[in-house]
């Protein structure tokens, strides 16, 4: 697959680095929505999703993130449903037959997954469904969603995507700067919310490299 269309995103190192000065100096941590949700760091199974782009990382599923037993553990805001319709590489299986459609102006958030603290990075399968000259100009938005010491969850932008009308995997999006360790072994919780701007985008098999780029 040409590595030139894949899709392209904005980091937004700027804005974690922020946090991690916010939190230096905080008192042990309270356990907010996050911690309370997040799954053991002990049950993840990685695998090599994207090595056929070029990509040696290890990724373990993020829950829920292939929709095949609609949106469970999922929220959403405004008109967003799973549908039928998988991303077109079947990287979960031949099998696999729907993805999440996200209508403009509605977003999806998903559950918690437990990270270490080594720039974790997010990887996924998206496609904009609207058509036309202004659709064209719609992207997708993805924020990380970090928990702070006193239990506060603030967004945090780590990418853009834009497409060209078809299935495409983005590229790695990466969460800089330390993240608080707020569970045993130097591990963090952060869940991940996708927001379609100015058109209609579809998202399919959302995964995590837990450990960031080795």
């Amino acid at each position: 697959m040409p590595i030139s269309r894949r899709l392209s995103f904005r980091s937004g190192a700027a804005a974690l680095i922020a946090l991690a000065t916010l939190a230096i100096g905080a008192s042990a941590a309270n356990a907010g929505v996050l911690v309370a949700s997040a799954p053991s760091c002990d049950d993840q199974s990685v695998a090599k999703t994207f090595l056929p782009w070029l990509d040696v990382a290890d990724y373990t599923a993020l829950a829920g993130g292939n929709f095949e037993s609609g949106a469970a553990g999922w929220s959403t805001n405004g008109p967003a449903s799973v549908v039928s319709g998988n991303e077109s590489f079947n990287v979960g299986g031949t099998g696999d037959a729907n993805s999440l459609a996200l209508n403009n102006n509605s977003s999806a958030t998903s559950p918690a997954i437990c990270v270490g603290i080594e720039h974790p990075t997010l990887r996924f399968f998206a496609k904009r469904r609207s058509t036309g000259l202004l659709a064209s100009l719609s992207t997708l938005q993805v924020q990380a969603l970090i928990e702070l010491a006193d239990g506060t969850v603030v967004p945090v932008p780590i990418g853009v995507v834009t497409n060209p009308g078809m299935w495409q995997p983005t590229l790695p999006m990466t969460i800089l700067g330390n993240l608080l360790p707020l569970l045993p072994g130097e591990h963090t919780p952060v869940a991940f919310r996708f927001t379609a701007v100015g058109g209609d985008w579809s998202v399919d098999d959302v995964w995590v490299d837990p450990y960031g780029r080795r």
